[in-house]
């Protein structure tokens, strides 16, 4: 009975930490970022770029083309912030490199629809974006080449 309470409250407890984890800000995930060990970055670099991503979206969709910029150009600082990140540390190379071009295809996405004075931008996020994914696949793959030349 002790052992299913215990269990229980764990359950509850963790929960309630992933329904914080979903109510944080923009603001309070880069503050978390800056303070976060180098392991822990990726991750939340990665976090604020889809947030930011979504939030482009939306200010996009309605006409707040400055505000979609600014939110795009966070996309790829924190897309970098994430690569370098997991460079240092040799940890989540693959899960960066999967959500940056799954970033960049949402970006692409995004570009089709906006009137062609708005485009610019987004296409040079994107090619910086595929930069990234570049230097992380290089990274990747040079680990690899590394163990199989003794």
């Amino acid at each position: 009975m002790r052992r299913l309470t215990i269990s229980i409250l764990l359950v509850t407890f963790a929960l309630s930490l992933c329904g914080a984890a979903k109510d944080e800000t923009v603001a309070e995930l880069k503050s978390r970022f800056e303070k976060a060990r180098p392991e822990d970055r990726p991750e939340l670099a990665i976090r604020i770029a889809q947030r930011q991503l979504h939030e482009a979206d939306t200010l996009y969709g309605k006409g707040d083309a400055e505000g979609a910029r600014a939110a795009v150009d966070d996309v790829v600082t924190y897309s970098e912030k994430a690569r370098d990140a997991a460079t240092q540390t040799r940890k989540h190379l693959k899960n960066v490199e999967i959500d940056v071009r799954k970033m960049a295809e949402k970006l692409r996405d995004i570009k089709r629809t906006l009137a062609f004075e708005d485009q610019p931008p987004v296409e040079q996020a994107v090619r910086r974006l595929e930069d990234i994914r570049t230097t992380l696949l290089k990274e990747m793959f040079a680990k690899e080449d590394k163990k199989e030349k003794p």
